[in-house]
């Protein structure tokens, strides 16, 4: 069939959005976490595409390039800002390759820009900075002739107002996501739901959350955007069981750990032991969907295991949901008449 836009897909239905390539690529030993420069896209391009491809045959809709801090200020850190541009566009070349994989309808690629952490709402400085990195990579999007353009993580409204604007200047269309801190409020004094309307209003295809936080410290927010908002609202939590307490990732404590950790809290690093299974996440998809929100994924942290889940809650068949969970057959779970029957005696034993 032929390719749907990302505006077409949201007409009819739900689009799944599967991200966390940061965290799946370092527990997979390619990316180093603390700096967490997307360096992989060009150093082992297979196994990003790996990855892409993972998470498509999960449930993802979308190919999302991995250029999520690919930016001149974290390249500058590292010391490889000749390789900013190589970068960007590789990993845009490559998620159009896995896109094309697809079986039954093209996979929609989403280039992405992110927060910048240099952004000062008082500094017009870093202001102006800000907007140069964006438009330079939303000019790549461009060329690589991306689907969209996710800009995601944002913490300071006009930092996202102004990924937005340069966008939109290329003629391509945007989803915008917020990732809300501890504070429950945007750095700059804007509650979500007021810059999910303002951004809405200025011409974002879909407006939202993503990242720093868990469904549970997520959700309450979400259901004020969808309230706030016409269009469309995106959701992509962590994985993770944050709490009223501890709303976001970045302190949440482990009160099982017995070791001495390196770093200060469990993130980035130490956090397995605080996932929320799968059941839970599909818990959240469908309470998600039935207030009327169908951009949903999930950031940081998710498995392909995850975003399948995610996507069967809302009543989508994946590409491999042939591998879906079934105890039937199970020597000790399964009720299939060919089982060995002395095995179940063992069953609340084992």
């Amino acid at each position: 069939m032929s390719k749907r836009s990302l505006e077409q897909r949201l007409q009819e239905g739900t689009v799944i959005v599967g991200e966390g390539y940061l965290f799946e690529l370092e527990r997979r030993g390619y990316l180093q976490a603390g700096s967490f420069v997307p360096e992989v896209a060009l150093e082992h391009p297979e196994t990003l595409k790996h990855v892409y491809r993972d998470y498509m045959n999960a449930g993802s809709d979308v190919v999302l390039a991995f250029t999520y801090n690919a930016h001149r200020e974290k390249m500058r850190i590292i010391g490889k800002e000749d390789l900013l541009e190589p970068l960007n566009r590789n990993a845009i070349k490559l998620a159009k390759e896995v896109a094309k994989e697809h079986p039954a309808e093209e996979a929609l690629v989403a280039g992405n820009i992110s927060n910048t952490n240099i952004f000062d709402p008082k500094n017009d400085n870093s202001k102006a900075t800000v907007r140069e990195m964006f438009n330079e990579m939303a000019s790549w999007c461009k060329d690589e002739d991306v689907d969209f353009i996710s800009g995601e993580t944002f913490y300071y409204h006009e930092e996202a107002l102004i990924a937005l604007e340069e966008i939109k200047k290329y003629d391509l269309p945007a989803v915008i996501t917020l990732g809300l801190m501890g504070e429950n409020i945007l750095r700059d004094g804007y509650t979500v739901e007021e810059s999910c309307k303002i951004l809405e209003d200025n011409g974002a295809l879909v407006v939202g959350m993503n990242c720093f936080r868990g469904p549970d410290t997520m959700q309450p927010y979400l259901e004020k955007i969808r309230q706030k908002t016409d269009g469309y609202v995106g959701a992509l939590p962590v994985p993770y069981r944050t709490t009223e307490e501890h709303p976001t990732f970045f302190n949440l404590p482990d009160g099982g750990c017995s070791c001495h950790l390196p770093t200060e809290t469990t993130f980035p690093t130490s956090l397995d032991p605080l996932y929320h299974n799968r059941y839970e996440l599909a818990e959240w998809a469908k309470q998600t969907h039935d207030i009327g929100i169908n951009y949903i994924g999930l950031c940081c942290g998710a498995s392909p295991s995850m975003i399948r889940a995610v996507a069967e809650a809302v009543g989508l068949e994946t590409i491999n949901s042939k591998y879906s969970p079934d105890m039937h057959k199970h020597f000790l779970f399964g009720k299939d008449d060919t089982l060995q029957k002395h095995n179940q005696t063992y069953r609340t034993k084992a």
